[in-house]
């Protein structure tokens, strides 16, 4: 009887373990940039997290597309990495993901604000701090990048999309280590822009490569976000 009995509590506290290791977190952050601004958020801690209480984790903000926008965190859980994570997949990053609310575009200050907040709040490690997202997210990420070029180790835009004054400023960008994926036959955000993006940045010595899929439409995220490459990448990038 005594031996059942811890074996259920070992069972018991193996699978609270396990939850705890891979569940998102819902968060909310509330801050003053040009004006008030709010965003839930989900956070997933890396498995070690709590029990390596000395180290510093390399910290991913992921960026959703428009579809997913409202005040339902479970919406971007839909794609990308918090997908992966909801479905058990362990990433060696802190990984954070807000929701953009209705009828609005990604808040660039606000996104670095709670990128700010997450720092102060958790132990990242400054020097590997990564961007990316999908769609209107892969704009924002864009964005980002070029509101504080020095801020961040690297950048994996999808198929998202480029302003042209990004053309002109992309000497800015130039010690910024840069992955875009797009997909060849994307109607709603034309490859051609990224490339060029990519093509000038590669011109004045920039650190930065495209993958374009042949076949692929706007949905070049899902093949992207399932390619372990991507993360092994990112985490050989530090801040310049």
């Amino acid at each position: 009887m005594k031996k059942a009995l811890i074996f259920t509590l070992a069972l018991i506290g193996f699978g609270f373990g396990l939850k705890a290791q891979q569940a998102q977190k819902k968060g909310s952050f509330t801050g003053t940039v040009t004006r008030q601004v709010s965003l839930d958020y989900l956070l997933y801690l890396p498995r070690d997290y709590h029990f390596k209480e000395a180290e510093q984790w390399p910290l991913m903000l992921f960026l959703h597309g428009s579809g997913e926008r409202g005040n339902d965190l479970s919406k971007v859980e839909v794609h990308g990495p918090p997908k992966l994570i909801a479905a058990g997949k362990q990433f060696p990053f802190i990984v954070v993901s807000p929701q953009c609310p209705d009828l609005q575009d990604w808040d660039t200050e606000a996104l670095y604000a709670l990128v700010q907040d997450i720092v102060k709040k958790y132990r990242v490690d400054k020097k590997r701090i990564y961007v990316t997202g999908l769609s209107m997210g892969g704009w924002a990420t864009w964005d980002l990048a070029m509101a504080y070029p020095g801020y961040f180790a690297a950048i994996a835009p999808v198929c998202g999309v480029v302003d042209r004054n990004y053309y002109r400023r992309a000497e800015e960008l130039k010690h910024l280590p840069v992955w875009a994926f797009h997909g060849a036959a994307d109607e709603i955000v034309p490859v051609k822009d990224a490339a060029k993006m990519i093509g000038r940045l590669q011109e004045i010595g920039g650190n930065a490569k495209i993958t374009i899929y042949p076949e692929a439409g706007h949905d070049s995220w899902t093949e992207t976000y399932n390619n372990q490459e991507l993360y092994d990448w990112l985490l050989k990038q530090r801040r310049f």
